[in-house]
């Protein structure tokens, strides 16, 4: 290392004229601090009331007697009036569903329960459209599950004649 460039420096007065000194002993001061603006207040119309202030916190190293009497805070629940439902009266077709799931097709005696189910609830839920609609494809499914179901015997039947 060399230290002749050092001493160039230091020798040289024109580089350290510009720069600010500072001593290692000062402690750093900002020459002037950042404030933030003062907002003021929102405007105020007449009788109007400002909103109020919590009341500050504070501590207590103990309980008071006072303290463990006032017990927690309740808030009552409003009256909620719950008007019920008139459930509807479409038919379900559960049981014509259940005979056609085990004697016929399977595949559309499950889904024609599974309609009749959905019908049963929306007749409870009173859900008109819904339990029409239900009751209808339950209808059409176990319908279907009939026929397919009374072929395949026929079929078997003439299968097992020849």
């Amino acid at each position: 290392m060399s230290f002749q460039n050092y001493e160039e420096i230091k020798g040289n007065a024109s580089a350290t004229d510009n720069a600010t000194s500072y001593s290692e002993t000062q402690s750093y001061q900002e020459s002037d601090p950042v404030k933030l603006p003062v907002r003021p207040p929102p405007p105020m119309g007449y009788g109007v009331v400002p909103p109020p202030v919590p009341p500050p916190y504070q501590a207590s190293s103990g309980t008071s007697d006072a303290q463990m009497g006032q017990g927690p805070d309740f808030q009552f629940q409003q009256a909620i009036f719950i008007t019920p439902v008139e459930p509807t009266k479409e038919p379900d077709s559960l049981i014509y569903s259940i005979f056609t799931l085990i004697c016929c097709f399977f595949p559309l005696g499950v889904a024609a329960l599974i309609f009749s189910i959905k019908t049963q609830e929306a007749n409870r839920n009173g859900n008109v459209t819904s339990a029409q609609k239900n009751s209808r494809l339950a209808r059409l499914m176990a319908h279907t599950s009939l026929g397919i179901g009374v072929l395949f015997w026929v079929l078997f039947i003439i299968i097992l004649a020849v």
